[in-house]
């Protein structure tokens, strides 16, 4: 690779310094959103989405050296686990790579929390597969009977006669739910598919990427963030008569791509002085740039 980090690379190597940020910032209780946000020093809790926790990480390491007072503890665990959170009131910004639901907010705001929502980027959610896997593209619906098993040898979509080995995170995590809603069921509220009984279930995004690579017949899905150069991308079509196009930033940018997705950040109410200044930072120049070096899409709606 001529000594090149790919995006992929650099998500892997910010892991280390996730203990590095949590030693630092400590123990340190929650702050009210009420509160004026003048204090001297200050830490901001993150929690949520696996797909965004390195990207989270890469934002509190940069904003450091912009406001060295203000301490951000960054943790994953999961989408699920950061609106759960942000409902207990026991953090302050929740990251998510899905919408919150109607029950999640109608929970929060029976304990007395309006979230609010920040859209902090774009992520071109990928197919992807073992690179000695001769097939190419899928549309939605091949995918969907696949990962719900009514496909079950590569024969059936152009491959070799091998069975099709399907990995998935777990239903925790957004990316999860946001497979399931949108590949699995194909978008339809009606639609009640659930993935394989055979579909194994990852707790993070290295577990599928260390599955496709060393099972050639395996199948997952990823943030493009995360994506190496050890894992080869499908091709998506929305169906048999639409392009076939790969994830990259500029199609999840153009929208051209059908799995491009919104990545949220949840706060408990109003944002305090102290949190808006970093959700403005990281939504303006200097966050976004961050966003396009690890490999996901920068969001221009801000």
């Amino acid at each position: 690779m001529n000594g090149r980090r790919t995006p992929g690379m650099r998500l892997h190597l910010l892991n280390g310094l996730a203990i590095l940020v949590l030693a630092l910032t400590g123990c340190q209780p929650v702050s009210s959103g009420s509160e004026s946000g003048a204090d001297s020093d200050r830490a901001i809790q993150n929690k949520g989405s696996d797909t965004l926790v390195n990207l989270a990480l890469a934002w509190a390491e940069s904003y450091r050296e912009v406001r060295p007072e203000v301490s951000i503890a960054v943790t994953g665990g999961g989408t699920g686990t950061g609106i759960a959170a942000l409902i207990n009131g026991t953090v302050d910004i929740a990251n998510a790579s899905r919408e919150m639901s109607e029950e999640e907010i109608a929970e929060a705001r029976a304990n007395g929390i309006t979230p609010v929502e920040f859209i902090v980027a774009i992520d071109a959610l990928a197919v992807i597969v073992n690179p000695d896997n001769p097939v190419e593209r899928l549309t939605i619906e091949q995918l969907s009977d696949i990962f719900t098993g009514r496909i079950t040898n590569w024969r059936e979509v152009g491959g070799n006669d091998a069975p099709v080995v399907v990995v998935s995170r777990e239903s925790n995590s957004g990316t999860h739910v946001y497979f399931l809603e949108t590949v699995v069921r194909r978008g339809s509220k009606e639609n009640e598919d659930i993935f394989a009984p055979r579909t194994l279930l990852m707790p993070s995004s290295v577990g599928i990427t260390s599955e496709v690579q060393r099972n050639p017949n395996a199948i997952g899905y990823d943030g493009l963030g995360y994506v190496t150069p050890h894992e080869k991308l499908i091709a998506v079509a929305q169906d048999a008569g639409s392009p076939y196009v790969l994830p990259s930033v500029e199609s999840g940018e153009d929208g051209s791509y059908p799995l491009a997705r919104y990545l949220y950040m949840y706060t408990a109410g109003e944002p305090d002085e102290t949190i808006m200044a970093y959700l403005d930072w990281i939504r303006g120049p200097e966050g976004q740039a961050i966003v396009a070096d690890l490999g996901f899409v920068p969001y221009a709606g801000n």
